[in-house]
């Protein structure tokens, strides 16, 4: 299809700088046959009793570092691990970097080009590897927060929790699912006493969700990979809730295609450890997600193609003008929809 029929005006306004307080406030649009302005805290009304919420478990690690190579300013944003101490990343200015070339982020903690790659990435090996990487990282690094939320150098220091879901468990991510900050507390407890389930799932999300799509065809795009993993426990969970007549309800693209990854033909979940690259556009037959609980897309991205694909691509467009016009809130910390799937035509 082409790329540009998953375009939409978007005023700057609209973009979402820090989450709403407290956070399950936050407004959401349900779109089905009708679109309703609703709230997060009504999650358990428009829930329904033996129905699963599947949620995305992984925890966001500060990186992104700042550095010098000579006199010039580096930024880089790690996306991928490739070993103890090896990262591939995204760094400003790439282009000027060659291979050898030493960042320095702090007296001692630096890192080496190791390799540079035609997408515009390198790989970076650092002077520390594992858990001292990790502190280094949590000394020298900031929330990897998406391009389009403004900061100033260094970050904001309350990113460090708003970045964050009440979920995260397991370090890897460069970038937050961020359907999942809308819970909390309170709101679990509410969808607990009205019968709704919850299991955990983890996709470690990549700096990539957020690049632009730069080809003129889905076809000719290429979809980042991220690794990930469903228990057999919780894949056991799923299955059962939906055996008896439960509904799935995935909270965020991450999870989303994390479960379609793991589903059979058949929707039934099997456990799944490793990586996943799939790209879902309209004609997609989804098979395990009968809901879908998402935040606000940017125009033309892959994550904008994927809810055009389970809610219907007109029905998205209207959706999104008609957030527009009453002023919701968008990105990672805007509002939310709750999407129900297109209808078989």
């Amino acid at each position: 299809m082409r790329v540009a029929y998953f375009d939409f005006p978007l005023p700057r306004a609209l973009i979402a700088a820090h989450p709403v307080e407290p956070r399950d406030a936050a407004r959401l649009l349900v779109v089905s046959e009708t679109l309703q302005d609703r709230r997060v805290t009504d999650l358990p009304q428009l829930l329904r009793r033996g129905d699963v919420l599947v949620v995305n478990d992984t925890r966001v690690i500060p990186a992104r570092l700042y550095g010098k190579r000579g006199n010039a300013s580096i930024e880089a944003t790690l996306h991928r691990a490739e070993g103890p101490g090896r990262w591939r990343a995204f760094v400003k200015g790439a282009k000027r970097l060659k291979q050898g070339d030493v960042i320095f982020f702090a007296a001692d903690f630096t890192a080496t080009v190791a390799e540079k790659f035609p997408e515009g990435d390198v790989s970076l090996e650092f002077s520390r590897q594992g858990e001292a990487l990790k502190r280094a990282l949590e000394t020298f690094g900031t929330m990897p927060l998406p391009p389009y939320i403004k900061r100033a150098i260094g970050g904001e220091a309350r990113d460090r929790q708003d970045y964050q879901t009440i979920f995260a468990r397991h370090e890897g991510a460069v970038a937050a699912p961020t359907a999942g900050l809308h819970f909390t507390d309170r709101l679990l407890q509410a969808l607990d006493a009205a019968g709704i389930g919850l299991v955990s799932v983890t996709l470690h999300v990549g700096a990539a969700t957020f690049l632009p799509v730069k080809v003129a065809d889905t076809k000719d795009h290429t979809m980042h990979s991220e690794t990930g993993s469903v228990s057999a426990a919780a894949a056991a969970r799923i299955n059962a809730a939906r055996q008896a007549g439960g509904r799935v309800v995935a909270v965020g693209t991450t999870s989303l295609r994390l479960l379609e990854s793991a589903a059979g033909e058949d929707g039934k979940i099997a456990p799944f450890a490793g990586e996943t690259n799939l790209f879902i556009t309209p004609g997609y037959r989804f098979r395990a997600v009968d809901l879908l609980l998402t935040n606000f897309h940017l125009p033309r991205s892959t994550l904008f193609m994927l809810v055009s694909a389970f809610a219907g691509l007109a029905r998205m467009k209207a959706a999104y003008a008609h957030a527009v016009t009453e002023g919701y809130r968008f990105f990672s910390y805007g509002d939310a929809c709750l999407l129900y799937p297109e209808p078989a035509k």
